[in-house]
């Protein structure tokens, strides 16, 4: 038997840090949502007890360093599951990129093993297991759009995006998040987006200001350590994107765009700073 499972990437449409906790992480509040550009898990059976990932992308670890290996290894862990598993992931969802291209990976891996292996694993299970392989696997699990507190493992769920399409484009470059974290300093955070204006927005279903709210405060970071990062959000409003902004740690920037009849001069413009460059639909 073969279970298929589609791990959609997400977007922040805004993101702030409050402080570092004791732990190390950051308190941060986020409201994320998910487009149509997606990674897709195909999940098979093996007579032997092991985990096999494979890919037809050639950059990304196939081995325990794999979040969706690693999700694997966990459900068998503690479901004492004595199966094996083939993963095969076809993967669409640039790398480092802020995407979330991994944590979707595991989350759908979590979930396409319940239904291969009949676990009938509770929700809270999937969740707690997401949280111990990263802070936005919860979300990807979920999926939807949700107000993501804590480190981003407490979730509400808040109203969708209002219709339309975000261009995504990815810099030839990778970013550490942990590098981007380590350099912002909390308390010196000049302007923090708002979070319940953000789901304001959102519940009025008010594209312009959906747009208006948009606010990342890991701009003060990334873009100083690549500013190409900054010329592709500004390109992105000179093409005419209602806004724009930085996806989680970046380096990837993503313009949104109410009417269709802009998406091609934008999506066209944007080629010409860099290869992978992505018009979706938001998922409403």
């Amino acid at each position: 038997m073969k279970i298929y499972e589609k791990a959609p990437a997400k977007i922040n449409l805004m993101l702030d840090v409050l402080h570092k906790r004791p732990d190390g992480f950051h308190e941060v509040e986020m409201v994320m949502t998910m487009i149509d550009l997606a990674d897709r898990l195909e999940l098979e059976e093996q007579p032997r007890d092991t985990i096999m990932i494979t890919s037809q992308a050639g950059y990304i670890p196939l081995d325990e360093k794999n979040l969706a290996f690693q999700a694997a290894r966990l459900v068998k862990e503690r479901y004492g599951v004595r199966k094996g598993v083939h993963i095969h992931l076809d993967k669409n969802i640039p790398v480092a990129a802020g995407l979330a291209g991994g944590s979707s990976d595991a989350a759908a891996a979590l979930r396409g093993l319940n239904r291969l292996w009949g676990l009938n694993m509770p929700l809270e299970d999937m969740l707690a297991f997401g949280a111990e392989l990263g802070s936005d696997v919860p979300f990807c699990v979920t999926g939807g759009t949700a107000l993501a507190t804590g480190r981003g493992e407490i979730l509400t769920p808040v109203s969708p995006p209002p219709q339309g399409w975000a261009i995504v484009a990815k810099p030839p470059i990778n970013v550490s998040t942990a590098e981007v974290y380590g350099k912002l300093k909390a308390d010196q955070i000049k302007f923090h987006p708002s979070a319940k204006e953000m789901t304001a927005a959102l519940a009025k279903g008010s594209f312009t200001e959906m747009c208006e709210q948009l606010g990342n405060v890991l701009e003060e970071v990334t873009p100083k350590l690549h500013p190409e990062v900054q010329q592709l959000k500004e390109a992105m409003l000179r093409l005419g994107a209602d806004g724009a902004l930085m996806s989680g740690s970046g380096p990837t920037v993503f313009g949104l765009v109410s009417k269709e009849s802009k998406v091609a001069r934008i999506y066209n413009g944007l080629r010409g700073f860099c290869k992978e460059v992505y018009a979706v639909r938001l998922l409403t």
